[in-house]
C-alpha cells in the first residue's frame, strides 16, 4: 500500500484488446439503448468508443438480444469500429450460450447464471447437498466453457454485492466473504478446464464492501496459485459530484495498491460521460510509477484485508474519536448549506513562533486564536493552548516526532511529499501508530486543479484510499485555485460520505441506465432527489430493474424499482410493499411510504 507497481496477472484475450497486467488499464462502459434497436445500439457503441472506451458493453436479456449483438458487431466492424463489445447476461444460461458464439466476451452473474432468482430466502443444505450443488454448476458451466473456447470467446465472471443467490447467502451471509466464494465456485472449473481468459468484477454499491471483497478475492486467488485480472467498479455510484467521487474512492483505493486492470466508472448519466472520468482516474493513479521509493511497514496488528481504524486520542471533543473532521481553507461566510466544516485556516493576527491558526467554526471571527498551527521549524511547546496544530511533510523521519508521546492537546497534520500521495501519508501514520503516537492525524491535500472533475477524482482517489485502510482523523481538501471554496467543502464531505466514516446528506444509490432500464433513470434520480433530498439520515435507491435493485437497496431504507414500463415497486429495505404501481404516483407514494415509517422529515 505505501509503493505502487501493478498486481502481476495471466493475459485476457479479448477481441483485438488484450487485457492484463502486461497491458494499459483499460476503460470501458455500457449502453442503456435496446440491444433490439440495432440503429441505435450501434450509434451509441461507436460514440462510447470514440470517447476513448476499450470495450463496449450491451444487455442481453435473451436469446433474440444475443443475436442482435453479433449483427451490431458486424455493423461496427463495416464502419470500421473494432472495439470489444461484451454481452450482460443475467438469469439465462441460454442467451450466454449464443452470445458465446459471435460477442468477444460474455459476462455472467455467478448469483443467477445457475441458482435461480434469489428472494432473500433462508436455506438449509447438508454438506451432500451443498456438493451437488457445486456439481450442478460445474455441469452448467463446461459446455459454456467449451463454446467460448471454440470461438475465442472471453468471459467476466462478474459478482455483484445485490444478486448473491440465496444459497450463498444462506451459507456466507450478505457479505463479502460470500461474494469471494460465489465467483471462486466458478473460477475453479474454469481453472479445472484450462480456460484462462477470464476477467472478475466484485461490485457493490457500498464502497467499504466492494473494496473488501476485491482484496479477499486477490488473498483467495494468491493462495490457490490463480491471477486473472480485475475488473473494478462501484456499482450504483449515482451521478454528478457523489458518483465520481464515490467512484474514485473505491476505484482508486485498489489502484493505489495495484490491483485493477480496466475499470468503469458508473453513473446515472449518458454512457459516454462515464469515459473520461475513468481515464482520469487511470491516468491519474498510473502517473505515479516510478516513483521515488517510500520507507514503510505495517504497524503491529494492521490487517491489510479488513483495516481498523487508527482513532487518535480526543482533544476537548473538538479532533480525535469517532467522527472524522474537516477543514476548510476559506471563511466561512464562503460556505452555504447545510455542510459546516469544523474549522477554518486563518493567517491573520499574530502570536508567539506563528501567524497561522486552524479555528473552531464556533469561534471563528478572522482575528487570532488560541489554536496556532506550527511546522517543527517554529514549534514552540511553551506555547498554552488547549489545542495545538503542527503540520509536518509525510517523509518527516518518526524520530522527530517522538516528543509528541507526551503531548495530549496536540493533532498533527500530515501533507503528502511524494507524488504517491497516499502511499507517503499511510507510511507515516502506521510508524506513528508503531511508536505509541497517539495524536489525531489530519490529512491535508492540495490541488492546483481548477477543473471540477479532475479535482473530485484526484482527492477522492488520494484521500479514499487513506480512509479506507482505517488511517486518518480529518480531512483538509485545499484547492486554492479552485473559484467555488465551498464546492471545495462539499467534496470533502462527499469523500468521508463515500468512505461511510462521516455522513451529512441523503445518500442516493441510482444504477446506470442500461437496456434493462424501466423509465427514464436520469430524470427520475432528479425528481426523487429533489423530493428526499432533505433527509439526510435515510439512504434512498432508485434503480431501474429487479436484476440488482432489490439487493443493492438491502443496504439502503426505501427504494424506488422499475418493475415494468410505466409500472413502479417501491420497497422498504429488501420488503417489497408495493408493486406495479403508476410512474405518475410513485413519489408520492415513496413519500407517504416514509411518513408511514416515521423517517419523514419536514424540509
Amino acid at each position: 500500500m505505501f509503493n505502487y507497481h501493478r498486481r502481476k496477472t495471466v493475459t485476457v484475450n479479448i477481441g483485438n484488446t488484450p487485457l492484463g497486467s502486461d497491458y494499459p488499464i483499460r476503460v470501458q462502459s455500457m449502453t442503456n439503448t435496446s440491444t433490439n434497436d440495432i440503429e441505435a445500439s450501434v450509434q451509441q457503441c461507436m460514440r462510447i468508443a470514440s470517447a476513448g472506451a476499450h470495450y463496449v458493453r450491451l444487455t442481453t436479456q435473451g436469446v433474440r438480444e444475443a443475436q442482435n449483438l453479433g449483427i451490431i458487431r458486424s455493423e461496427m466492424h463495416r464502419q470500421g469500429c473494432h472495439v470489444p463489445l461484451v454481452a450482460d447476461i443475467h438469469f439465462n444460461p441460454r442467451a450466454a450460450l449464443a452470445a458465446a458464439q459471435v460477442t468477444d466476451k460474455v459476462r455472467i452473474n455467478p448469483g443467477n447464471f445457475v441458482d435461480p432468482a434469489r428472494q432473500f430466502k433462508s436455506l438449509a443444505y447438508t454438506d451432500e447437498e451443498y456438493q451437488a450443488e457445486l456439481q450442478r454448476i460445474h455441469d452448467a458451466l463446461v459446455p459454456f466453457i467449451d463454446l467460448c473456447r471454440k470461438h475465442g470467446t472471453a468471459v467476466r465472471l462478474g459478482v455483484n454485492h445485490g444478486s448473491l443467490s440465496d444459497r450463498i447467502m444462506s451459507r456466507y451471509g450478505n457479505t463479502a466473504p460470500g461474494m469471494v466464494e460465489s465467483v471462486m465456485e466458478y473460477l475453479r472449473v474454469f481453472v479445472e478446464q484450462q480456460f484462462n481468459d477470464v476477467v472478475i468484477s466484485m461490485k457493490a454499491s457500498n464502497v467499504v464492501v466492494m473494496v473488501e471483497a476485491v482484496r479477499r478475492l486477490v488473498a483467495a486467488m494468491d493462495a490457490e496459485d490463480m491471477h486473472f485480472p480485475l475488473h473494478l467498479g462501484v456499482t450504483e455510484a449515482g451521478f454528478g459530484e457523489d458518483g465520481r467521487i464515490k467512484s474514485a474512492v473505491g476505484i482508486g483505493a485498489l489502484m493505489s495498491q495495484g490491483l485493477g486492470d480496466t475499470i468503469r466508472v458508473s453513473l446515472s448519466e449518458d454512457p459516454e460521460l462515464e469515459v473520461p472520468v475513468a481515464r482520469k482516474l487511470v491516468d491519474y493513479i498510473t502517473s505515479r510509477e516510478g516513483h521515488p521509493h517510500i520507507e514503510g511497514h505495517y504497524c503491529k496488528g494492521f490487517d491489510p484485508l479488513l483495516p481498523q481504524r487508527r482513532m487518535g486520542n480526543s482533544i476537548e471533543g473538538m479532533v480525535g474519536g469517532k467522527k472524522p473532521i474537516v477543514i476548510a481553507s476559506c471563511t466561512p461566510q464562503e460556505v452555504t448549506g447545510n455542510r459546516r466544516p469544523d474549522f477554518f485556516y486563518s493567517a491573520t493576527g499574530a502570536t508567539t513562533g506563528t501567524d497561522r491558526f486552524i479555528v473552531p467554526a464556533s469561534v471563528y471571527s478572522g482575528e487570532a486564536s488560541t489554536s496556532p498551527l506550527f511546522t517543527l521549524e517554529n514549534w514552540d511547546e511553551k506555547t498554552a493552548a488547549p489545542l495545538k496544530w503542527l503540520e509536518v511533510p509525510a517523509s518527516t523521519p518518526i524520530n522527530k516526532l517522538l516528543f509528541l508521546k507526551d503531548c495530549d492537546n496536540v493533532a498533527l497534520i500530515v501533507t503528502p511529499d511524494n507524488i504517491n500521495t497516499s502511499g507517503c501519508q499511510q507510511a507515516l501514520i502506521h510508524s506513528l501508530a508503531d511508536a505509541g503516537i497517539n495524536c489525531p492525524v489530519i490529512l491535508h491535500n492540495t490541488y492546483p486543479d481548477s477543473d471540477s472533475e479532475w479535482l473530485q477524482v484526484k482527492a477522492g482517489a488520494d484521500l479514499g484510499a487513506v480512509l479506507l485502510n482505517g488511517m486518518g482523523d480529518g480531512i483538509w481538501l485545499d484547492a486554492p485555485g479552485y473559484g467555488n471554496q465551498n464546492e471545495v467543502v462539499g467534496y470533502a464531505f462527499a469523500i468521508l460520505q463515500a468512505a461511510r466514516l462521516r455522513t451529512t446528506k441523503t445518500e442516493f444509490i441510482s444504477c446506470p441506465s442500461c437496456g434493462r432500464t424501466m423509465f427514464d433513470l436520469q430524470t427520475t434520480v432528479r425528481r426523487v432527489q429533489q423530493a428526499t433530498q432533505h433527509l439526510t439520515h435515510l439512504k434512498i435507491g432508485v434503480m431501474g430493474c429487479v436484476v440488482n435493485g432489490p439487493g443493492e437497496m438491502a443496504d439502503a431504507d426505501y427504494g424506488y424499482v422499475g418493475a415494468a414500463v410505466g409500472r413502479i415497486s417501491l420497497y422498504k429495505g429488501k420488503e417489497c410493499i408495493e408493486k406495479n404501481i403508476p410512474e405518475a404516483d410513485a413519489i408520492p407514494r415513496l413519500i407517504a411510504l416514509i411518513k408511514q415509517n416515521g423517517d419523514w422529515i419536514e424540509p
